[in-house]
């Protein structure tokens, strides 16, 4: 496995569920995984805009979005980045890893639909230099929709229309949509969403670049990583492509019965990292009642909880887990006149190794504890590691959804809670929805309510 390259994949404790031996044998169907990703042939085929990232953006694309990221920094103290799904979660996920703070503060909108959350961010902007980020290919998903129409109000009402409309930027489809239509006719700055580019997959794109590049973060050291990553798994053989080992392991152990995922981390900033994760394979894989389910922990904390039921609950589960090898501040341990904590034996030590030693012992106990797992390890968290860490896992999610036999680019089952919230919201063109929603509601009796 290349050694160039910050990211590596250590697969020992996976034995004796799964072996070098038997990953092995499941080259050719690896290889044909391989050709769909990156030739096409394959369910879904039209959403493969992601794989080169080095035409994911144009030259031109990282020029406009750099220029318009410091237009924000320099003007505003807060960019509102709207967007639900893929079009969030991948930016936030950089974001809160390696935000840099030397600029606007970032915060989110319209991934929900809670009315205390949206109040207490109006409240928080009330008076406040803003600028809104709307990301949305349709503009009329609801979630996002409705936010951008409170943000966009509060903005309007503090600054009046026509500086309002030099605060907001719509990253929406090239030609058509409600947000394209609006920010055409408003002449609000665009940047493009490609139609071959699904959201989950999206953050390497305008999509993320541009509030990441907002947040001070360096958007060329991202997209290096994830080319440097995108080259090197040109090679299928799974003996020196750890992105492809992963993936067919995966798939090995859920037909051995494991039916859960878990993202495990030692650090706390790579928690939007296991979300957009989460969201990466369970919208990828998660079709025809199959796949692993994609569940994520953050230790130590955990392992005060959920260590318990990891350790010694239903033996379904395997682990993933990614540790930072380096690059983590040095934090020592104080001398005690006393040693009431019983600490004596750890002064002087950093904080990175007891944390090093805690990681270890974990993946060794859970093991002992028949839980297979294995590790990503990333030489240091910074731009260029953490693009190769999206790619790692945007590529290897591609090639395991193909293994498994499903679509790794489509979401079907999203739509269905939409039909019936549209439905009770009474949209237009949902009339005879609404009637058969609302009647099998007013059926459900109320015995089967339980209450004080």
């Amino acid at each position: 496995m290349a050694a160039s390259l910050p990211l590596k994949l250590d697969y020992g404790y996976l034995a004796p569920d799964v072996d070098l031996d038997e990953v092995q044998s499941w080259q050719d169907q690896v290889d044909l995984a391989h050709k769909k990703v990156t030739q096409g042939g394959g369910l879904g085929d039209e959403y493969l805009g992601w794989v080169d990232p080095g035409k994911i953006v144009s030259e031109d694309e990282v020029a406009t979005i750099k220029t318009l990221a410091a237009g924000i920094r320099e003007s505003s103290d807060y960019l509102v980045s709207i967007g639900i799904g893929g079009s969030y979660l991948g930016a936030r996920a950089v974001i809160e890893a390696l935000g840099a703070g030397d600029g606007p503060e970032v915060v989110y909108a319209g991934n929900s639909l809670s009315a205390f959350d949206h109040d207490r961010l109006l409240r928080k902007l009330d008076g406040k230099k803003f600028s809104i980020n709307a990301i949305s290919k349709s503009g009329t998903t609801t979630e996002p929709a409705v936010a951008f129409r409170l943000f966009r109000d509060l903005l309007t009402r503090q600054v009046g229309a026509e500086e309002a409309r030099k605060k907001i930027v719509a990253t929406t489809d090239a030609a058509k949509g409600a947000l394209r239509k609006f920010a055409d006719e408003e002449g609000y700055a665009t940047l493009k969403i490609a139609d071959d580019v699904g959201g989950r997959y999206s953050v390497l794109s305008p999509v993320g670049l541009l509030p990441i590049a907002v947040a001070g973060i360096d958007i060329d050291g991202l997209l290096a990583g994830a080319r440097d990553v995108a080259a090197a798994t040109n090679s299928t053989d799974v003996t020196k492509n750890p992105a492809y080992f992963y993936a067919a392991a995966r798939n090995l152990l859920y037909r051995k019965g494991y039916s859960t995922e878990i993202f495990a981390s030692f650090e706390p900033r790579l928690h939007y990292v296991a979300e957009w994760w989460k969201q990466l394979f369970g919208e990828s894989e998660g079709k025809s009642h199959i796949s692993l389910f994609p569940a994520a922990v953050e230790l130590t904390t955990d392992l005060h909880s959920m260590g318990q039921w990891i350790q010694e609950g239903r033996r379904n589960i395997i682990e993933t887990f990614v540790i930072l090898d380096g690059g983590e501040p040095e934090v020592l341990i104080p001398p005690s006149d006393s040693d009431l904590d019983e600490l004596g034996y750890l002064q002087g030590k950093s904080l990175q190794y007891v944390n090093e030693a805690a990681y270890k012992a974990t993946a060794l106990a859970h093991r002992d504890g028949g839980v297979p797992n294995s590790t990503v390890h990333l030489s240091q968290l910074d731009a260029y590691s953490l693009g190769a860490l999206i790619y790692f896992f945007e590529r290897a999610c591609g090639v395991s959804g193909y293994l498994g036999g499903i679509n790794p680019f489509n979401q079907p089952g999203v739509e269905a809670y939409k039909k019936n919230m549209f439905a009770l919201l009474g949209k237009p063109k949902f009339e005879q929805a609404t009637q058969e929603v609302q009647a099998r509601l007013k059926a459900q009796s109320a015995d089967t309510v339980v209450g004080f």
